[in-house]
């Protein structure tokens, strides 16, 4: 289960944020339509995800939490996405339903996203990415902390909790 450290900060002015990618000559690739479909689960978060891109059902636990914070995540890829989140529907009923449209970038081992939230509105996302287990969480913390400071994200735009969470205090 690969270790990120990941933050999450409204974003003032995406056209910004994209130039400042494309000028660090990040990989961008591509715009997704995605809808991540969250279950009832015990621990952790667990989500399906359709999209065009990515497609994928996903079990991570993150501390909620301002700043840079660490999650363990699992992914398992799939091309039956539908099917599957109907199953988990009928097996653990759904929490919450997220649509988006996320733009993909990555500089190295870092994924950036600018998102566009239905109800929610704009935002970032950075998440370094130990993919073999050879970094230290300071030195994980430190790669986000240097890409904030490039994308202007100053402490009052993080946001502490899921995309999930914000769509279930809306809905009440």
């Amino acid at each position: 289960m690969p270790l990120n450290v990941e933050i999450k900060a409204r974003c003032k002015n995406p056209v910004m944020a994209r130039a400042v990618l494309e000028a660090l000559e990040s990989d961008f690739i591509g715009t997704d339509h995605q809808v991540d479909t969250y279950f009832n689960v015990s621990e952790g978060r667990m989500k399906i995800r359709t999209g065009d891109i990515e497609n994928a059902l996903i079990h991570y636990s993150r501390a909620d939490g301002e700043g840079p914070k660490t999650s363990r995540v699992t992914l398992f890829p799939t091309s039956e996405g539908e099917r599957l989140r109907d199953l988990l529907t009928k097996a653990l009923g759904v929490k919450a339903v997220v649509d988006k449209v996320r733009e993909i970038h990555f500089i190295g081992n870092v994924k950036f996203h600018i998102d566009s939230v239905a109800g929610l509105g704009d935002f970032v996302e950075i998440e370094v990415i130990d993919r073999h287990g050879d970094l230290s969480q300071s030195e994980m913390v430190a790669t986000c902390e240097k890409y904030m400071k490039a994308l202007d994200i100053e402490e009052g735009d993080l946001v502490s909790d899921s995309y999930s969470d914000q769509v279930i205090r809306m809905s009440r």
